[in-house]
């Protein structure tokens, strides 16, 4: 079944339902419009809110951070964030899939719908038109008939009457023959005109009309369905982002059980153990025989009572829940507790002994591009490292002394500071390197030549490793010929195995396949790491 055959008579019914199926999809439009705003809008108050409570970066390194409790709802916190970014999603995906798509979709149809009215608006004319025609045709016809009968009428009459004469019967008789002649033009026209507008009718009712509406049912029935379409995306939308929200939801609820009350009661204690013992027995003070504040022999060595504590003010009593006033911080930590203070100076120190590690590397590092620069002019000039030589002295010499006055601290404290290991060169104003033991003594060791006593050590590492396995591959881009210790000659074209990355001196370890190892300059070979 289709309009043009059973509704071919309901022009006003199929434009105006037509017309309000578009004005359906422009409100659908809008309601998703609204319902994105709304996304949006809540997406927003959750990232604020998470944002609200999420911690200052300086407060993240507060003692309560360390807590799973507080890292759980940190997780929440995230996990929040995280699920207002899939609402987000879900409002921009609707406005695009839907409003952005369906308006487009929408303008097309109302285009289209306004082309078909056009064609059924120009065929009624034409059809008014023809009619028109023929109604003029017909009263023409209607009016000139009439005019023949008179003139008959009164070419009969002149005939009959006897005061007539033959001139005007005659003139008579010609009038009413003129009359009747165009009267039959007429009604040839009339009848020409008729048969037109039966065509031109029956064109208009069984074809231009039907297959109008037929059009604006095609119309009607395409926006139906796409209309249908965007009502399941607005449900699809949402699905889509459901297993990302869904992890999120499963992020809360395992934040929920990665708390940890017991670890979280130890980290407690770590954290806020004081290491004094509790006070001793006060003893009795008899005013009848006189005050003796002389202290109790049974306290072991500890406080013996609470002005012990508080040896800094005797008029004050000491109260377990009392507020106390926010100690001075000074370096070495006297201000905390024992055990506080001994963790404290234990982090400072392995602080420090990492710190000094990394300048031994830099000034190792440097030592070496200096040896190579010395006997490789070409590749650099020896004294622009002077600046950074003395700098890097400086920087162990003041590092050095800083670790020992924390070890003798962490000593005083009752903790034990193991410096680390290391072997470096300091380097005197001329540029010669000095060997250092990790106290700060010279070796009594001598070495003629600081480049040999550099690579020595590298010598001694591929002697005393295993094989290192390789870590890539490197084709040389230029001939080296590794003159200095330590180093490997190298052709250009050349494939050698990368064994150790470039650590920031300009060098590169690598292996030829018969087992040789040694550094050449990393700007000498393009690299490439294995994956």
């Amino acid at each position: 079944m289709d309009w043009g055959t059973e509704l071919w008579d309901q022009y006003d019914i199929i434009e105006k339902h037509t017309q309000s199926g578009l004005e359906l999809v422009e409100k659908y439009v809008k309601f998703v419009k609204e319902r994105t705003e709304i996304e949006q809008n809540y997406a927003k108050q959750l990232r604020n809110l998470s944002k609200k409570y999420n911690p200052k970066r300086s407060s993240k390194d507060e003692p309560e951070c360390r807590l799973s409790c507080y890292q759980s709802f940190l997780d929440i916190l995230n996990e929040m964030n995280d699920y207002a970014g899939q609402r987000e999603l879900i409002a921009e995906n609707m406005m695009m899939s839907i409003c952005i798509d369906l308006t487009k979709y929408l303008q097309e149809l109302k285009q289209e719908r306004k082309t078909y009215l056009m064609e059924a608006k120009k065929a009624q004319q034409s059809l008014e038109s023809t009619y028109k025609q023929l109604d003029s045709s017909k009263k023409r016809f209607e009016r000139e008939w009439r005019e023949a009968e008179r003139a008959a009428q009164y070419a009969e009459k002149t005939d009959q009457d006897i005061n007539a004469t033959k001139a005007d019967v005659e003139k008579a008789k010609q009038q009413a023959h003129m009359r009747a002649h165009v009267a039959e033009e007429c009604k040839n026209d009339y009848a020409a005109q008729l048969q037109k507008f039966n065509k031109e009718q029956n064109q208009f009712y069984f074809s231009d009309m039907p297959l109008i509406f037929n059009k604006l049912q095609d119309l009607d029935e395409r926006r139906g369905r796409k209309l249908g379409q965007g009502y399941s995306l607005f449900s699809d939308t949402e699905k889509h982002v459901m297993p990302i929200i869904g992890k999120c939801l499963e992020g809360i609820t395992k934040a929920g059980t990665n708390v940890n009350e017991k670890n979280d009661t130890m980290v407690i204690i770590e954290q806020n153990k004081s290491g004094f013992e509790r006070p001793g027995d006060l003893e009795f003070e008899d005013y009848s025989q006189g005050i003796n504040r002389a202290s109790s022999d049974s306290s072991l060595g500890t406080p013996k009572g609470p002005m012990d504590l508080l040896a800094k003010n005797r008029n004050k009593n000491f109260w377990l829940f009392s507020k106390r006033s926010k100690p001075t911080v000074t370096e070495d930590f006297a201000h905390l507790p024992p055990e506080q203070r001994r963790k404290r100076l234990q982090q400072k120190f392995d602080e420090l002994c990492k710190e000094l590690q990394k300048e031994v590397d830099q000034s190792e590092a440097l030592g070496k591009m200096k040896d190579v620069y010395e006997k490789n002019p070409q590749m650099g000039d020896p004294a622009s490292l002077a600046s950074q030589i003395n700098q890097t002295s400086q920087n162990i010499e003041r590092l050095r002394g800083e670790l020992s006055k924390y070890e003798a601290w962490l000593a005083e404290a009752g903790g034990r500071g193991e410096t680390l290991r290391y072997k470096t060169h300091a380097f005197n104003n001329n540029g010669a390197h000095e060997a250092h033991s990790p106290d700060g003594a010279h070796s009594d060791e001598s070495t003629p030549d600081a480049s040999q006593a550099i690579y020595a050590e590298f010598d001694d590492d591929f002697e005393d490793e295993e094989l290192t396995a390789p870590i890539g591959k490197c084709t040389a881009m230029y001939n080296f010929p590794g003159a200095s210790e330590g180093t490997i000659t190298m052709q250009e074209g050349e494939e050698l195995a990368v064994v150790e990355e470039d650590k920031g001196d300009g060098w590169t370890r690598v292996r030829r396949s018969n087992g040789d190892e040694g550094y050449i300059p990393t700007s000498y070979v393009t690299i490439s790491l294995d994956k």
